[in-house]
């Protein structure tokens, strides 16, 4: 799929209206594409990204990058295939299209603590995700959660909003401590190099210090009783 993002033309389909930054539903064109079931994504240019106070100008579009790396190296496809790319509006970030089952309730997801949220709580804990809304999950027919918008992850303070504090506080598994200790692993090497292209040093670091405190706790995070704990809206 990273193929098929990288080499296809992107044509602009429409605009997604409810996103805050420019966000554009584009059709991947591309000789192998099947003109029956043609092949889809979300490119959002970085020119079209809105000014933030508490995040670098022009950075968003890598930080969605980064959350797609550490997302494929952990093994838990939280995040579908990501990369930045020149488009029709300049560089940006192109993001495979999800198709959504619509006959699932997030919601319902959320308050009854469905055990395939609990890897995305925990992977917007390592990330630093300062805004995981319920519309940020995506169901699909398959049963799997994928989650978007990651734009405003990896800050050194901390950010942590999300609507999923469903097992705050709760020890880790034992398959959770060895899924982060094996991240933690790759952030010394290959990985380290990738996210230095898309982060500032210091949020690289920030996101191994957010690891070892994982894991030296063995527990999920708590919210920060000084901060608002869940983005606004929550959906």
């Amino acid at each position: 799929m990273l193929r098929r993002l990288r080499d296809a033309e992107l044509g602009v389909v429409g605009r997604l209206v409810e996103a805050s930054n420019a966000t554009l539903y584009c059709e991947l064109r591309h000789p192998e594409a099947d003109e029956t079931d043609p092949w889809h994504c979300v490119y959002k240019p970085i020119r079209g990204e809105r000014p933030l106070e508490d995040f670098p100008r022009g950075t968003l579009a890598y930080r969605e990058v980064a959350a797609f790396e550490l997302s494929e190296a952990i093994g838990w496809r939280i995040v579908p295939p990501t990369l930045v790319r020149d488009g029709p509006l300049g560089r940006g970030m192109v993001q495979w299209w999800i198709d959504v089952d619509e006959d699932v309730d997030v919601l319902e997801l959320i308050l009854t603590r469905d055990q395939r949220l609990r890897r995305m709580a925990l992977f917007d804990a390592v990330i630093n995700n300062a805004d995981r809304k319920g519309g940020h999950v995506l169901p699909t027919d398959d049963g799997h959660l994928y989650g978007c918008d990651h734009g405003v992850s990896f800050a050194v303070a901390h950010k942590l909003r999300t609507v999923l504090w469903g097992w705050r506080g709760e020890a880790l598994t034992h398959e959770e401590r060895a899924s982060l200790r094996r991240l933690r692993r790759t952030l010394d090497g290959e990985l380290a190099d990738r996210l230095g292209t898309l982060l500032a040093p210091e949020e690289v670091e920030a996101t191994c210090e957010r690891i070892d405190r994982l894991v030296r706790s063995g527990r999920m995070p708590m919210p920060d009783p000084y901060r608002p704990a869940i983005p606004w809206p929550p959906f």
